[in-house]
């Protein structure tokens, strides 16, 4: 097991509501120390029903929504369906349906994995591209997301990193695409060694189908392969589990709220 230097917490919040405020206001305490440091905010956003319900919280909240610095957050996507900004499996357009089309943000800071291509490595490789000229990066270098949302699979796969892909393996690329033979669908996604630049990573996980994975992955042997949320140990970064009870049931080393 690679011997990062990270924290990780994981706490189990009584629902998914509970999870949703916590999370919205990680995303605005995250997002104002960023700006005060750095002037920006690189947020990468992840699909799923649970973070659809922070998403939404955060523009439909007034105070949430005046406490968010939109003008300096750029917005990124941790992975993307094969697929075009329209189609109903698209991450980008469950955010924009939730968030991205309700906010001040302007196009310029939403930077969209482009799934619409034919061939998903070109899309990938764009994207790659697209964060490296935002980050400003030498070649090699990875870039540091002040946050990092994440959800996890009930097989434990977490972004597109899914188990026994050839992603899972990549250190050098920043994003790749990544054939995935449970779902018959190439999917674009960050590397390991990307998210794990980031200062924050958040994970949600709600339900009892999570229960077995989600122990297994903080509570057993080091498996990435078949586990692929245990590659997530983020290099000097903070790592928070936020689960329901349902999902964090079979856990016994967590913070129960």
């Amino acid at each position: 097991m690679p011997d990062f230097k990270f924290t990780s917490e994981v706490r189990i919040l009584p629902d998914a509501a509970a999870i949703t405020k916590r999370a919205a206001q990680k995303f605005v305490d995250i997002a104002s120390a960023a700006v005060e440091q750095k002037n920006s905010f690189e947020v990468a956003l992840s699909g799923g029903s649970t973070p659809k319900a922070l998403y939404a919280r955060l523009v439909d909240d007034p105070v949430l929504r005046a406490q968010v610095p939109w003008d300096k957050m750029f917005v990124f996507f941790g992975d993307e369906r094969h697929v075009g900004p329209d189609d109903e499996l698209s991450n980008f357009r469950m955010a924009r349906e939730a968030m991205l089309s309700k906010s001040p943000l302007k196009p310029e800071q939403v930077f969209r994995i482009k799934g619409e291509y034919p061939d998903a490595e070109q899309a990938a490789k764009e994207y790659e591209q697209d964060i490296r000229a935002h980050f400003q990066l030498s070649d090699g270098q990875f870039p540091r997301f002040d946050l990092v949302f994440l959800g996890m699979g009930d097989e434990g796969h977490v972004a597109s990193l899914f188990p026994g892909t050839k992603a899972l393996r990549e250190t050098r690329r920043i994003a790749v695409h990544n054939w995935v033979g449970k779902v018959l669908m190439d999917r674009i996604t960050l590397t390991a060694p990307a998210i794990n630049k980031a200062e924050n990573i958040i994970v949600m996980a709600t339900g009892v189908s999570k229960a077995p994975a989600l122990t297994a992955v903080l509570e057993r042997v080091y498996e990435p392969e078949q586990l692929p949320a245990q590659l997530i140990r983020p290099v000097n970064g903070n790592l928070l589990w936020l689960v329901d009870p349902a999902a964090g049931s079979l856990l016994t080393h967590a913070a129960r709220e």
